[in-house]
């Protein structure tokens, strides 16, 4: 492919880059301009985040159909957390709430299993009716959750904070561990957990540009490269805007959050969305479920070493708020994967947890 060709393709990739230079040019102009301004370019930077991780998803999804599943939806999803990691991590580093990380955890885990998880069975099972998939899978990511956000979100509530680092320096540990057994799972002796097989007439090609299909893995990988450096800078000056945008608003703490979550659940919206109205749940449920244990598994240990380097710990204990939706949304999701066929009475259910809470997160609580 030419490099005329090449670009054209990665046009986003290309906005993506003038409008950082830009931001870098014009920061200290637009911050002079109060706080309308901030907002607006905030706003615009999210987009451009956005596009951009449409990107990094498009060629997570190319590596993703060449590997075929579980392998392709672990690409997916992981690709999703590293941007989310990449941004929380820029954005801790300046004048953001000590809740930030605690709350984007919980709008991922609310906007991957009640948002697209209840949306895509609603719309598939409109369209298809019962919708099958492999029971095993909801069974496991629903239990690791379950286990992963407990140790995580809900047992720091009673860890004395003169023992905070103890029990941070553990919670990394318990992390990489479920982690490292669940990879181990997802890829080896255990993987049919997570795949299905299809009739014949459904197994279609899921590659999202035929005219990549022959093309290395090496271009799309550095390609990702490429664009989660692009938007690791648009996030730092994004956070700046936003920061400035919000102060003294009295806009709802959680709002940073949720942008946050929504950013790197973009492109698994689509992903889920298409799978989806294809008759493939299978692999809606690993996007989404799958994206959720990586929030919590991958996330947390990545920003609690962080607290400890710099000494300074995150508020990690869910506010009780939180902790019943949680608890709502995992029961839920418990007795709707338990069957292994979805439909849209099922979807309907978590549709309106998603709706909840959106509603309390703009009631403030």
């Amino acid at each position: 492919m030419t490099l005329a060709a090449r670009l054209k393709d990665e046009k986003f990739l290309v906005v993506a880059v003038i409008v950082a230079a830009l931001a870098y040019g014009l920061e200290h102009s637009i911050l002079e301009m109060g706080r309308s301004a901030a907002l607006i370019a905030a706003a615009a930077l999210v987009g451009t985040i956005v596009l951009a991780s449409i990107r990094v998803a498009h060629h997570a999804e190319i590596l993703a159909v060449k590997v075929g599943d579980p392998y392709g939806t672990m690409i997916l999803t992981l690709s999703a957390v590293l941007v989310e990691v990449i941004i929380l991590a820029i954005m801790m580093s300046g004048e953001s709430s000590p809740t930030l990380v605690r709350d984007t955890i919980y709008s991922a885990l609310m906007l991957d299993i009640n948002g697209i998880l209840g949306l895509a069975a609603l719309l598939g099972g409109l369209k298809h009716g019962e919708q099958p998939y492999n029971d095993n899978s909801g069974k496991t990511y629903g239990v690791m959750i379950l286990t992963a956000i407990g140790i995580s979100m809900i047992v720091p509530e009673f860890v004395p904070d003169d023992k905070w680092h103890y029990y941070s320096g553990f919670t990394i540990i318990a992390m990489i561990a479920l982690y490292g057994l669940f990879l181990r799972m997802q890829v080896g002796q255990h993987s049919y957990f997570f795949s299905y097989s299809y009739p014949r007439a459904e197994r279609k090609s899921n590659t999202p540009d035929e005219h990549h299909a022959d093309e290395p893995a090496s271009a799309s990988i550095i390609t990702i490269l490429i664009g989660v450096v692009i938007i690791g800078a648009l996030a730092e000056f994004m956070s700046a805007f936003m920061t400035e945008g919000l102060r003294d608003t009295g806009a709802p703490i959680a709002l940073t959050a949720i942008v946050v979550a929504a950013i790197s659940a973009a492109p698994e919206i689509l992903t889920a969305l298409r799978a989806a109205l294809k008759n493939r749940m299978q692999a809606t449920v690993n996007i989404a479920m799958g994206a959720s244990l990586s929030t919590v598994i991958l996330t947390v240990p990545v920003m609690e070493a962080i607290a400890l380097y710099t000494g300074q710990p995150f508020v990690m204990a869910m506010t009780p708020v939180q902790t019943v939706m949680v608890a709502i949304t995992l029961i839920a999701a418990a007795i709707n994967l338990n069957d292994g066929e979805t439909n849209a009475i099922e979807g309907m259910t978590h549709f309106i947890l998603f709706a909840t809470f959106l509603m309390l997160s703009a009631l403030g609580l």
